[in-house]
């Protein structure tokens, strides 16, 4: 008997824009590249191999094609947060991070966004690129990010 079995990692992000006030100033999703390093992260981890978990996410305005999977940093990073009080939250095979990147924070033509385990530099798991999103100094983008493996 031949079976086949193929793991995937698979990608969702939604970004929230709002303004000062609290209205939507925006309201969009995308999928993601999970990228090299971050399937080797992953790899990793189930090797009980010692690695940072993923702990912060950043944005930024580069345009590069992430379908290149070795890529390992943003092209132009704005601004990056600590994720949300318990970082990724695991649900059977999904796992989601959300950040909040608030008033003067990743600040402009936002194009990119990364998932990283570090405040600086750090393993980049997963990027994508999107349609500019303009974040104005007052505004404040929240981002969820779905990372599903089957």
């Amino acid at each position: 008997m031949n079976m086949n079995e193929s793991l995937q990692i698979i990608g969702k992000l939604r970004i929230v824009l709002t303004d000062a006030q609290g209205r939507v100033k925006e309201d969009q999703s995308v999928n993601n590249t999970v990228m090299t390093v971050g399937k080797t992260f992953i790899a990793s981890r189930m090797a009980g191999v010692a690695s940072t978990v993923m702990t912060h996410m950043a944005v930024g305005s580069g345009t590069t094609n992430p379908t290149d999977p070795a890529q390992t940093t943003l092209a132009t990073e704005l601004g990056r947060v600590a994720l949300g009080t318990s970082g990724g939250s695991p649900s059977s095979n999904v796992v989601t991070y959300s950040g909040t990147f608030g008033a003067g924070t990743g600040t402009g033509s936002v194009t990119e966004a990364g998932i990283f385990n570090a405040s600086s530099a750090g393993t980049m798991l997963c990027r994508v690129v999107f349609g500019v999103v303009t974040k104005g100094a007052s505004d404040t983008m929240a981002v969820t990010w779905t990372v599903t493996v089957n």
